[in-house]
């Protein structure tokens, strides 16, 4: 408004409205009451934010000092010293009238504008409104962000089911050691549309089971499968209950290893646990998945493709496919890894073939651009596992399992491979529905996971001291021998079985010829590899000593030698963890027994 909308006379000069504020040095609209418009005494105001201030009573120090102490020159302020208000003895203050209109009056800035450009506060530049703005919502978004990221990750942690297995796996993972995780997919019946399916109110058994295993360098992997109707001995099963009690299931001698899982109330860490007895591997971790988490994990990637070699048409599995390749799914992809009568000869081996082709694909498709660059995609496939998988309590979190999740990452899936563990017929039926382990190809499989020895030929990108150190450590073993009878070995035991430093020197001494041998009980600390130490002089001793334990280059540790029970220099032998009994050579073979069945990952095979 004017001057008039406010009441004021006709004789006000509106150009005494605005005001230079020193401290802006922007023009400032002011609209104080005169005091010609009330009698009445008028309480003191605090100054509005923005406005110029007005000057206090006057103080009998000097004004030229006090508007300097205000950043003032002479003659400048908010108002002129002759209009500076005066109190009275109440301690209210008469306000200064205004001036009378001027006969050239200096115009106001925008005054041109009209009354709305009077009526604008004083604007803050573009910049900083710009800056202002775009911090607040910059720190909006990013709480927000931050706040649903948090509650997202608290949701998915929700959904992941944990078993602790106590000493049957690790308690935590590792990034920087070979990791073994028993990965199971139970025939129970749980979930929608699954009922059908078989016994729905089973606890379920280990129905198809492989150990994965993840080498130390991250270079390659092999996933071994177990067949369900292998015959084994199950050991004895502690297993937490819900009260926080611990309850061990007997074991069995003799019976499937699918009964190793949900019977007589087994859990996970009874599977691993026997998987362990079996194969001589440490397990590490588990992930168990039921049928559901074939349906909703093969959807969240948007599909498996497979390739059949004939037309398909199962009515137990209820599985139908044409000749070729699809792409399936859900449901059908279910009916796909079920299916054991149309392939083959119909065996549990066969499906496992299938299952294995299956997976492969599974895995290229996880790694495929389609996937790992589509958000949608990946928070669905995110909510999918954490809702489809069990797993043990060292990998029971969503921090957890993207760390393993980002290891497995950086397998190449030309180089995992998948096996079935070598198996006969059982001798012991007529009509063979089981099977037993094949231990001549067995054992040189086991014992290849076990040193962390592909299956796959890896393309190794070693630096070239490296190349040069295991050079010269090969060379360790290349030279002349010295007669077994010369040799003077005094034996510890470094973490092997209870016995083993006494069964050694009993078969060196009476079937080898290592007549000057000793045995000294337990080493100072457990080793998880058997070591053989010896100074430069006694080097062909130690090669003799290598070649009859059968022990690798790396095994070999130049160094000084200690004196034997008469006092006279010997070599060093410590039995580590992984020594397998006297005669039985440690070093792992570097490739894979003839005859097994295998399949390599980024290779598609259509199933017959």
């Amino acid at each position: 408004m004017d001057a008039q909308g406010h009441g004021r006379g006709d004789d006000i000069d509106p150009a005494d409205q605005w005001v230079l504020n020193p401290e802006t040095g922007d023009y400032e609209l002011r609209l104080d009451s005169p005091p010609e418009q009330s009698s009445v005494p008028t309480p003191r105001r605090a100054p509005r934010p923005g406005a110029a201030r007005a000057p206090g009573p006057r103080q009998p120090s000097d004004p030229a000092g006090r508007r300097a102490s205000r950043g003032e020159r002479p003659g400048q302020g908010a108002r002129s010293r002759s209009s500076a208000p005066s109190r009275d003895e109440s301690g209210t203050r008469d306000l200064p009238g205004q001036r009378r209109r001027r006969a050239a009056p200096p115009e106001p800035p925008d005054r041109r504008r009209g009354k709305a450009a009077r009526k604008r506060p004083p604007k803050k530049s573009r910049g900083k409104r710009v800056l202002i703005w775009g911090s607040g919502a910059l720190a909006v978004v990013l709480v927000g962000a931050g706040t649903s990221a948090y509650l997202y990750l608290e949701h998915l942690n929700s959904n992941i089911k944990t078993t602790d297995v106590g000493s049957a796996g690790a308690k935590g993972f590792s990034k920087d050691r070979a990791v073994n995780i028993l990965v199971i997919g139970t025939d129970k019946r749980t979930g929608e549309g699954n009922g059908g399916y078989g016994d729905k109110n089973s606890a379920g058994h280990a129905d198809t089971t492989l150990l994965l295993h993840v080498s130390e360098d991250r270079s390659n992997a092999t996933a071994m499968s177990i067949p369900r109707d292998l015959i084994t001995d199950i050991p004895d099963c502690p297993t937490k209950q819900s009260d926080g009690s611990t309850k061990v299931v007997p074991g069995s001698t003799q019976v499937r290893f699918n009964t190793s899982l949900g019977q007589g109330g087994r859990d996970a860490g009874c599977a691993m646990r026997t998987v362990t007895e079996l194969t001589g591997v440490q397990v590490d971790h588990f992930m168990l998945a039921d049928f559901d988490a074939v349906k909703t994990l093969t959807s969240a990637v948007g599909g498996v493709e497979v390739c059949v070699a004939k037309d398909i048409d199962d009515p137990k599995s209820h599985l139908k496919l044409s000749a070729g390749k699809h792409t399936i799914e859900g449901e059908q992809a279910l009916a796909f890894v079920r299916t054991r009568d149309s392939f083959g000869n119909r065996s549990d081996l066969d499906r496992i073939q299938v299952q294995q082709q299956f997976l492969g694909s599974l895995m290229r498709k996880l790694k495929s651009d389609s996937t790992l660059s589509s958000p949608t995609r990946m928070l669905d496939l995110a909510e999918a596992a954490t809702k489809a998988l069990e797993v043990d309590t060292g990998i029971g979190s969503i921090n957890k399992l993207k760390d393993v999740g980002l290891e497995l990452k950086k397998v190449d899936p030309k180089n995992i491979t998948f096996a079935t563990l070598p198996v006969l017929n059982n001798p012991a039926e007529e009509v063979p529905t089981t099977v037993v382990v094949d231990e001549a190809k067995g054992e040189p499989l086991f014992a290849m996971i076990r040193d962390d020895v592909s299956l796959t030929e890896v393309k190794q990108q070693e630096k070239a001291d490296a190349k040069k150190a295991k050079a010269a450590q090969a060379k360790l073993l290349e030279g002349p021998k010295s007669d077994p009878a010369e040799v003077r070995v005094n034996i510890y035991n470094g973490g092997a079985p209870a016995g083993s430093a006494q069964e050694t020197l009993t078969w060196l001494q009476n079937n080898e010829g290592v007549l000057k041998s000793t045995q000294l009980g337990n080493a100072p600390a457990e080793v998880a590899k058997t070591q053989l130490a010896y100074a430069p002089d006694q080097a062909d001793q130690a090669r003799r000593l290598a070649e009859v334990m059968g022990l690798p280059a790396s095994a070999m540790k130049p160094g000084e030698s200690e004196e034997n029970a008469q006092g006279l220099p010997a070599i060093v032998l410590t039995l580590g963890k992984d020594f397998k009994g006297a005669g039985v050579p440690v070093n792992a073979p570097t490739k894979a027994p003839e005859g097994i069945q295998k399949v390599e990952a980024d290779k598609a095979v259509c199933s017959e």
